[in-house]
Formats: structure tokens, C-alpha cells, sequence
């Protein structure tokens, strides 16, 4: 088995992120749940792979993703870190466009995704108590800090089915149950990597105000925001990966063995 300090560290993102490790090929993986393409390559001596969430053309929408085959098949080239990154919507007032943002908390509002790995003879019940890794965070946090001195060290992601944007009845129900941020893919993701013990983190981008905090949510302000920060969202994931530690503090992979596994 590889070890930890050369395991490759895993990125899952919206395409254009492959730029930032050199690409050296693509990779088709195959998973029981269908074949996931990955690109391999080189991030501060550290192995990336870098998995295009809507895949290589960007033509898949949030509901549509293969959630299980892409995070089986990071799990089966070696990956147990994962860096996603995310489009988002504010539903915290004072969290504005262009602002970055490093979730320690998820609601899962969506309806009909194959959210488990285990749906066969075996009933596994992981702890999902803390979604997201603290190493992975601290170094996405501490990276951010430095690189545009200001980030939103937490908050709660909700997730919603998508494709279409969310009304302004359910931003106001979202924002009572303690929600900042909203987006359309961060579940079953965040989950399944538990449930493979793989520690995952993400780092959001605010494209827009959400529903009833501005008059209307466009897909070309989102593109304009999310074009207009991706060289800095490069910036702080390749930072990030040469501040994750080698060795594993969080207790991510716990999860496992506490389900009975």
C-alpha cells in the first residue's frame, strides 16, 4: 500500500482547475459505479489528481453529477485528502461577492441523489458530526490568509437540487435554520468521502447575493465572479496543498472503524 506522504492529493472542482498542477495525462478510472475522468500531475512536489466535478467538457449539471464514481474513483487512484472548491450564493448578508469562504458546517436540501455507498447487505452509519477535515481546512484557511489577507474561516453550506436557483421563501428558511452559504454540490460529496475515510475540504467562492438579497441571480454574474477569482482560487487551493500535513491529525478516517468497519 502507498504510504501517506506520497499519496496523491486530490482536487474536485470546476474545469479550468487542471492549470494549476501541469497536467501530465488524463486518466479514465473505472468504478462500480461507472468511469471517472482525472488528470495527474504536480503541485510543490506534492502528487495531485485534479477530477473536473461536471466533467472534462463541463457539461454535466449538479444534479446529473456522478457523485459515487467520482469520489470512488479519487479513493481508488490513492487519493485520502480532497480540496473541492465551490460556487456559492450569500445568504449572510455581510458575506459579499468576490468573498472567499471555508465551511465547517452542511445542510443537506437535496432530493434525488444516490447519497451512500452502502446500500447492499451491509448497514454502515458514519459520523458526520464534523463534515469537513480540520487539517484541510486550516491549511485552506491559513492559505487564503495569506494570499488575500481576509477569508470566512467557517460557516453553513446548504445544499440544494439545482439546476435552478432557489426562491426567496426558501433563502429566508434556509437563513433561520443557520445557514451562510448556499450552493448545489457539496452533497452527497462531503459524505461520501467519509464514508471512504477520505478527509475532505472546500473552498467557496461567492458569485452572487442569493435569492432576495439582490433582484435577480444570473449564470452570468456567477460566470463573470467565478472567472474573475479563479486565478486566486488556484492560488490558494496550490498553497493549500504545500501546507496540508503529510500526516493526518483529524480523525476522518475514524469514522470508519467507530461505524463497525
Amino acid at each position: 500500500m502507498t504510504s501517506e506522504g506520497i499519496r496523491p492529493i486530490g482536487i474536485v472542482g470546476g474545469t479550468g482547475l487542471e492549470t494549476l498542477l501541469r497536467p501530465e495525462e488524463a486518466k479514465e478510472i473505472e468504478t462500480p459505479f461507472g468511469i471517472a475522468v482525472a488528470y495527474a500531475g504536480e503541485v510543490a512536489g506534492r502528487p495531485v489528481l485534479f477530477l473536473p466535478r461536471h466533467g472534462p467538457a463541463h457539461n454535466v449539471p449538479p444534479h446529473r453529477v456522478n457523485y459515487r464514481a467520482n469520489v470512488s474513483a479519487l479513493h481508488r487512484a490513492g487519493v485520502r485528502r480532497l480540496i473541492a472548491t465551490n460556487a456559492v450564493g450569500a445568504i449572510d448578508p455581510a458575506v459579499k461577492p468576490g468573498s472567499l469562504v471555508v465551511p465547517d458546517d452542511l445542510i443537506d436540501f437535496t432530493k434525488c441523489r444516490a447519497g451512500t455507498f452502502y446500500e447492499g447487505e451491509r448497514v454502515l452509519h458514519v459520523d458526520f458530526t464534523e463534515p469537513y477535515c480540520r487539517d484541510i481546512r486550516a491549511a485552506l484557511i491559513r492559505a487564503a490568509e495569506e494570499l488575500v489577507g481576509a477569508v470566512w474561516p467557517r460557516g453553513a453550506y446548504v445544499c440544494t437540487e439545482g439546476p435552478r436557483y432557489e426562491t426567496v421563501a426558501e433563502i429566508r428558511m434556509f437563513r433561520s435554520l443557520g445557514a451562510d452559504v448556499v450552493g448545489m454540490t457539496a452533497c452527497p460529496e462531503a459524505a461520501l468521502a467519509r464514508e471512504l475515510g477520505i478527509c475532505y475540504g472546500s473552498l467557496c467562492v461567492v458569485s452572487n447575493m442569493a435569492a432576495g438579497l439582490q433582484d435577480r441571480v444570473t449564470t452570468r454574474e456567477v460566470v463573470s465572479i467565478m472567472e474573475a477569482k479563479a486565478e486566486l482560487l488556484r492560488d490558494v487551493v496550490k498553497r493549500a496543498i504545500q501546507l496540508i500535513p503529510v500526516q493526518m491529525t483529524c480523525s476522518c478516517q475514524a469514522a470508519l472503524s467507530e461505524a463497525g468497519f
